[in-house]
């Protein structure tokens, strides 16, 4: 368990949030030597051809997110698969959250249900006969915010709803960023949590809860971990603690937190600078995932700067703070992989070098039987203010590699747009929603997001 951090602030406050540890002036040896550079050439052509169907909707959705410094961000959907293949999407609208039923072609199957009330796509599950949701309710606490909980649907009907934060643990959520997780008998929900009371009190910090199939909170997890938390991934497994990783950025780096809530010794995978934003966005939101090879192998995918230099800050009395110099002012797409649920990096490498570039909503899914997609966003002429970056679109690419990190396609660039969760369906095929309109970066989102009144349900198969 980590102590919490002085502060009271996190990342969608809009305005950079100034860290209370040191600045820059790290002189430290390098450190992140464990990455390679881009690999070998391509070795299997790979037409890697997206389909997509329109899917109407019945309210308006909100399709961009301000970030730190009203950075543009896709508003996050979640698309889950059944284990009868049926696909469910998640999206917000002024009314609650929307999910939308589909049939394992992607096409509607029926009215949306709408959990009135519910603030935030936060993870999704898909279940026979309904779904378990992620979200944020209204709560009475003393920062007048919403408390984190899951909500489960049987036959269109609400069965239960637990809250997983309240009075009595001293937390709230006024975000998630978050990830929900089963493994066919319990439910693991990993998100963001602000003191309310208690040795927290008005702080940030990540909160692990596992839940049973019938609503009843479960042993295991944590009440506190990484402090404060900017990324989130969450993998389920059949026995034991579910893999976890975070952003921690008074660390400054991603960790691995499986079972152990991140503490000063969790395994490092990459130090970054991380306050205020500084890291590529949240893994639920806008980066990567956490996927699984059939050895036990884990591959992440994230948008990195770097650490040209990383060393404890003398300024931190407690002796847990980092400062990180970055290598790169822009954000490079990274890729991890891990050789167990426990341990730091095996090897990584990056995909892209281009300094002038900002590569942005990286992503990473299981393609096929021994191969990983990667995607993200490129945005040329790249001009960057207090760890954030505006730029002219120039495209999403994908690209798939082996688990050595070698390359397996070209870099292709595509019309579809990945906003949000990504589903695996039993022939390997992946399916996503995303707002079929063409972003833009080059200012910031003042004001209310523009919104869509459709869908489109993108399917690739391997």
């Amino acid at each position: 368990m980590t102590s919490a951090r002085p502060t009271t602030r996190h990342r969608r406050i809009r305005g950079a949030r100034k860290p209370l540890i040191g600045g820059l002036a790290a002189t430290a040896a390098l450190v992140g030597a464990w990455y390679a550079a881009a690999g070998a050439a391509t070795t299997t052509a790979d037409g890697l051809a997206v389909t997509s169907t329109a899917v109407s909707l019945p309210a308006k959705f909100p399709y961009l997110s301000a970030g730190y410094n009203n950075t543009r961000e896709w508003t996050r959907t979640a698309t889950a698969v059944a284990p009868n293949g049926t696909l469910r999407v998640a999206w917000p609208a002024s009314d609650g959250i929307h999910v939308t039923p589909l049939t394992s072609a992607g096409k509607r199957s029926g009215a949306d249900t709408v959990v009135k009330g519910a603030k935030e796509v936060g993870g999704l599950v898909a279940h026979n006969d309904g779904f378990a949701l992620l979200t944020r309710v209204s709560d009475s606490n003393k920062w007048k915010e919403t408390a984190a909980a899951i909500v489960r649907y049987t036959g269109g009907k609400k069965t239960w709803t637990t809250k997983l934060t309240g009075t009595s643990t001293n937390d709230t959520a006024p975000l998630l960023d978050g990830q929900l997780s089963w493994n066919g008998k319990k439910y693991g929900a990993y998100f963001v949590v602000h003191g309310a009371g208690g040795f927290a009190d008005g702080h940030y910090g990540d909160k692990l809860t596992y839940v049973s199939a019938k609503g009843a909170k479960l042993s295991g997890g944590w009440s506190w971990g990484c402090s404060h938390n900017e990324g989130i991934a969450l993998h389920a497994e059949a026995s034991g603690a579910f893999t976890s990783l975070c952003f921690d950025d008074w660390r400054s780096g991603l960790f691995v937190s499986t079972g152990i809530g991140a503490p000063d010794t969790a395994p490092v995978v990459q130090r970054e600078q991380c306050w205020a934003g500084y890291c590529g966005g949240t893994f639920a939101g806008r980066t990567g995932d956490l996927v699984k090879s059939s050895t036990g192998r884990y591959a992440t995918a994230f948008a990195s700067r770097g650490a040209a230099s990383a060393k404890k800050n003398p300024d931190d009395a407690s002796g847990r703070g980092w400062t990180v110099k970055p290598r790169t002012s822009t954000h490079q797409v990274a890729v991890a992989f891990l050789k167990n649920r426990n341990s730091g990096p095996g090897k990584a490498m990056y995909l892209t070098s281009a300094k002038g570039t900002e590569h942005v909503n990286v992503r990473i899914a299981p393609y096929g039987k021994d191969r990983l997609l990667l995607s993200w966003e490129s945005l040329k002429n790249a001009k960057c203010s207090s760890g954030t970056c505006t730029g002219t679109f120039t495209g999403t690419h994908l690209r798939t590699i082996d688990w050595n990190g070698k390359f397996q396609s070209a870099d292709k660039v595509v019309n579809t747009r990945i906003t949000g969760d990504i589903a695996v369906q039993k022939d390997g095929t992946l399916t996503w929603a995303y707002a079929p309109v063409t972003p833009s970066y080059t200012t910031a989102l003042t004001g209310a997001s523009p919104t869509s009144t459709k869908l489109r349900i993108a399917r690739l198969t391997p």
